[in-house]
């Protein structure tokens, strides 16, 4: 695949920077169509985090260490970080669940004091090390994948499935709520008040960009490659 290479964009499964999907894409660019509280609502998520409030300074180096990975994320990669870290912090010391769990899951502050726990106790067990952060990346991944492939198994006390579900959502829901992030798929944001007119398949509005790649399915190219 050829192209101009996104230095603030996804990595391939190679880890080389990969071509830009959606390029000259960005969704900040229609600030001024936008109403005051969209803009301040958007524009915040841009500027600097408050001091975390949940997380241990352990359990910080952990839950950072797994954000990372899951994300794609770090100091290693060309892009512009998403703290995920600071957003996932404060949705729960602001206990901004989603309103829900599973039967078998303690409520979400404490999955995720356990899971992090959890992850550091696999380290030394199975690693020599006193905690996940401290392992190499491509370590780290052996001992993610170890928990995803678990399923329906317990993983020290847990439901694997249901801990990897917790680790994803949250993942997910930050790094998704920012601008950067839509800008990196081609997604246009709340466009409030002005809104959407072009709801058709293939169908675009002025301001947004095709997909350089239509045919090109990066999740399955990920799944392909780590299984290589």
């Amino acid at each position: 695949m050829t192209g101009e290479a996104d230095p603030h964009g996804f990595s391939d499964e190679h880890g080389e920077p990969a071509p830009r999907r959606f390029p000259g894409y960005d969704v900040l660019a229609q600030y001024g169509t936008w109403d005051r509280a969209t803009q301040g609502t958007v524009l915040g998520r841009l500027g600097p985090q408050p001091a975390l409030r949940f997380f241990t300074p352990a359990e910080q180096a952990t839950a950072g260490a797994l954000f990372d990975l899951l994300l794609d994320q770090g100091e290693e990669r060309d892009r512009l970080k998403i703290p995920v870290l600071h957003m996932v912090d404060a949705r729960l010391a602001e206990l901004q669940t989603d309103g829900w769990r599973y039967q078998d899951m303690p409520p979400d502050d404490q999955a995720w004091r356990r899971s992090l726990t959890a992850l550091d106790l696999d380290a030394q067990h199975h690693e020599n090390t006193d905690s996940f952060a401290s392992l190499p990346r491509e370590r780290q991944a052996v001992r993610l994948q170890t928990v995803q492939d678990l399923d329906a198994k317990p993983w020290y006390g847990l439901p694997a499935a249901h801990v990897w579900s917790l680790w994803t959502r949250y993942a997910c829901t930050a790094f998704y709520s920012h601008p950067q992030a839509w800008s990196e798929i081609g997604f246009g944001g709340p466009a409030y008040p002005r809104g959407y007119l072009r709801l058709g398949v293939d169908a675009r509005e002025p301001w947004e960009v095709a997909d350089q790649y239509p045919d090109e399915d990066p999740v399955a190219q990920t799944t392909k490659g780590a299984g290589t």
